[in-house]
């Protein structure tokens, strides 16, 4: 089985001078290819920092050698024409910052142009002395550059609420799930410090296809950091002990494992109807029956032919869920009421002649009913709605 390919994979390649992206360079010239490496490492900067990088001595070296390149790449008409139509950041457009002292149409080498910003590279660019490599300057951008957080005072009663819940037990913490959803609002432990999504930014397509965004995240020690989502979920995945603190107002519905002094509540179930009545017949897939019970699911439906609330016909267990130390019926109440607007519309008689409405069954694709119940889990629910148009959940 092919093994899908990770950013991390991606990044490692680029840092190896692999080519990553989908683009044939066959037919260029190898001084082409690195005009077009050299400018593709430029955009890398400014996907990751949100800007041109600039001059300064007090700039990291690769920033001030990217500044320089960029600058020369403006004013040399071949490299211009040789990157037409790969310049979907605008940077050739604008105007250079400084105007270098010779202009040539062959292109600086890396290495005279970090001999004029006066570093020696020994010979071999690929061997800076004294210089941090690409990937300690990727892992102090994602982990140490945090800042102190000038507005704190506004969040720190915050996590002083969230400390009391979580002594209360009114908040739980769930291990994080790779690569699981940020929102605005979600709080986690990373190193040891509760980290509070602020805010989040307008989404954009990265370097490598996939879709990102910028975040503000404040830490409890009155810092903070403007990291991607895709770089906070790396260093979530990568610290063994990350958690996701859950929201108070649904309580511990699950747990990952059993502890001592868990009592054992039941199950949610999602049941499919084998009915023959034309509409269930015809739609099947799509309708279910969520419930929630205490005792053995097998036996819940045992007489299912019999029972109105079972459509009188047989119905199949689709998934089961375990659940411990929570109210069943406030549970099933909150469920039924998300999936309130495709609420089955359907009557029937039972075997008495009497009129029945069952109550527990929806429109609902499974799919739609596990996304939910995943939700429940890391206590975002409540950020959610279900859209029956889109037949899928929809941020409220």
């Amino acid at each position: 089985m092919a093994k899908k390919i990770t950013d991390d994979d991606l990044e490692l390649l680029g840092a190896l001078g692999v080519e990553t992206d989908a683009r044939k360079t066959g037919g260029l010239s190898a001084t082409h290819q690195r005009i077009i490496a050299g400018f593709e490492e430029i955009g890398r900067f400014v996907q990751v920092h949100g800007r041109r990088p600039e001059h300064g001595e007090s700039r990291d070296i690769f920033e001030r050698l990217y500044a320089v390149r960029l600058d020369q790449i403006r004013k040399s008409g071949e490299c211009r024409e040789v990157l037409r139509g790969m310049d979907p950041q605008g940077l050739l457009d604008a105007s250079p910052e400084i105007s270098l002292s010779v202009v040539r149409e062959e292109p600086f080498s890396d290495a005279e142009l970090l001999e004029a910003l006066g570093v020696d590279s020994g010979g071999d660019v690929t061997e800076l002395v004294h210089v941090r490599s690409r990937g300690e300057i990727k892992a102090a951008e994602e982990v140490a550059q945090r800042n102190p957080c000038k507005d704190f005072e506004e969040f720190q009663p915050i996590f002083e609420k969230v400390q009391r819940e979580l002594t209360s037990g009114l908040r739980q913490t769930l291990k994080y799930k790779d690569n699981a959803e940020v929102n605005v609002g979600d709080i986690f432990i990373l190193d040891g410090q509760k980290a509070l999504v602020a805010s989040k930014g307008e989404p954009f397509t990265n370097y490598y296809g996939r879709p990102d965004s910028r975040l503000r995240v404040i830490f409890d020690n009155g810092t903070e950091s403007d990291l991607l989502v895709r770089s906070l979920q790396r260093a979530l995945n990568k610290d063994k002990v990350s958690r996701r603190i859950t929201e108070p107002d649904l309580g511990p519905l699950f747990s990952d494992e059993e502890e001592e002094g868990d009592q054992q509540t039941g199950y949610i179930y999602i049941l499919r109807s084998k009915s023959e009545h034309p509409f269930v017949a015809e739609h099947r897939s799509v309708i279910h029956k969520i419930g929630v019970t205490g005792g053995d699911v097998k036996a819940r439906i045992a007489n299912a032919k019999k029972d109105p609330t079972y459509l009188l016909a047989d119905v199949e267990v689709v998934a089961t869920f375990k659940l411990s130390n929570i109210n069943r019926k406030k549970l099933e109440a909150l469920l039924h009421r998300f999936f309130g607007s495709a609420r089955l519309d359907l009557e029937l008689r039972d075997r008495f002649g009497s009129q029945v409405e069952p109550k527990e069954w929806f429109l609902v694709p499974l799919d739609a009913i596990e996304k939910a119940i995943e939700k429940l889990k890391d206590g975002s629910l409540r950020k959610f709605c279900y859209d029956p148009e889109k037949a899928k959940l929809s941020l409220a």
